[in-house]
């Protein structure tokens, strides 16, 4: 700006660049900020890019959800928020059954166990395991500590089970000891968590308190209540189920026997009827007579019917079944000589009909 003064002339120049100023100032804190960000970023991605295994270590490596065992010590590259990495120690570690390991304190129902000769016993044993598959430990369950606990505590009481008391607190420990890291062994094979067993010992053993015992027998009486219950059901099932199908095949039988003699029966009375039509056929007369008197012996048994035509008395019940034999040429003669003249519920006019109990 230049100003004009008196007489004097005195040019001034005075720029007027405040607002700028500022605006530089902004400016400067933007990039600085920037600056920092970015060193910062970069910071986090170059040492995120990075990580060290140690002895003793290994690491797991997961790129988009696929695992993959990461075993060699010392510095490693990853991408950064595209892998991720996880550590599992690998050295020794322990685990104590029947006890607490940092307080010694006794854990009795995990220890308490039952012996061949049924004694009780309380047994502490210490795991010693590492991880041998990082993957397989960390992915295969969540918790195979648990897991492995579990397995143990089987074998344990399988094997204790088969050895006596005495086995157990002296003379037997080594080859117990064997045979349970044997089964775990196994069995932490099938289950395939990524665990290996290293050793296996009897820490102490010593019969159980007063209280545990009968806690125990009372269990134990429990279950073998349980047992005598659910075998006496079997064994009324297996006694009352063949008799139950006796009698089913009994009723059948017996169906099929009524079946058999109604059928045979039925023949018979159908034989017999076409026999009698057949001699009904050939002398009408003396058929209907005989089936008359056939009638009356049936409806009156005992009953004797004798027939007097003046020639003298002729018997006439009891008569030959009707169906064994046919009329002989003597009963013919005899029924002849009687000629009855009305239907077979009457004897004929001639002769006297006599009813004698």
């Amino acid at each position: 700006m230049w100003k004009y003064g008196g007489n004097n002339q005195m040019f001034q120049n005075a720029p007027n660049n405040g607002g700028g100023n500022s605006r530089n100032s902004l400016k400067m804190v933007k990039w600085v900020l920037g600056g920092i960000g970015v060193v910062i970023v970069g910071g986090i991605l170059v040492f995120g890019s990075f990580y060290q295994i140690q002895e003793q270590e290994q690491a797991v490596l997961t790129t988009f959800g696929k695992p993959k065992a990461v075993t060699e010590t010392g510095l490693h590259f990853k991408i950064p928020l595209i892998q991720q990495v996880q550590k599992v120690n690998t050295t020794i570690q322990g685990l104590a059954i029947g006890y607490e390991e940092e307080s010694n304190d006794v854990v009795e129902p995990d220890g308490i166990m039952i012996t061949e000769d049924y004694n009780f016993i309380d047994v502490d044993f210490y795991i010693e395991y590492r991880i041998a598959d990082p993957v397989q430990y960390l992915y295969q369950s969540r918790e195979p500590e648990e897991i492995l606990k579990n397995i143990a505590q089987g074998d344990i009481r399988s094997v204790i089970s088969s050895y006596s008391v005495d086995e157990v607190l002296t003379t037997g420990k080594s080859e117990i000891q064997s045979k349970i890291k044997e089964d775990i062994m196994a069995d932490l094979e099938k289950q395939d968590i990524g665990i290996q067993l290293v050793n296996i010992t009897i820490q102490d053993s010593e019969p159980p308190t007063a209280e545990v015992m009968q806690a125990f027998k009372a269990v134990e009486t429990a279950k073998q209540g349980k047992e005598t219950a659910i075998n006496n059901a079997n064994k009324y099932k297996n006694e009352k189920l063949p008799e139950a199908e006796a009698k089913a095949d009994q009723i059948i039988k017996d169906a099929e026997a009524k079946k058999e003699t109604r059928i045979n029966e039925a023949e018979a009375q159908a034989a017999r009827f076409e026999k009698m039509y057949q001699e009904y056929q050939k002398n009408p007369t003396v058929t209907k007579q005989r089936m008359y008197f056939e009638a009356m012996e049936d409806v009156l048994p005992g009953l004797k019917i004798v027939v007097d035509n003046g020639n003298g008395v002729q018997k006439f019940l009891p008569l030959e079944p009707f169906a064994e034999n046919a009329p002989s040429e003597e009963e013919e003669t005899v029924e002849n000589t009687a000629e009855p003249s009305q239907e077979p519920a009457a004897p004929s006019a001639d002769g006297q009909t006599q009813e004698n109990q």
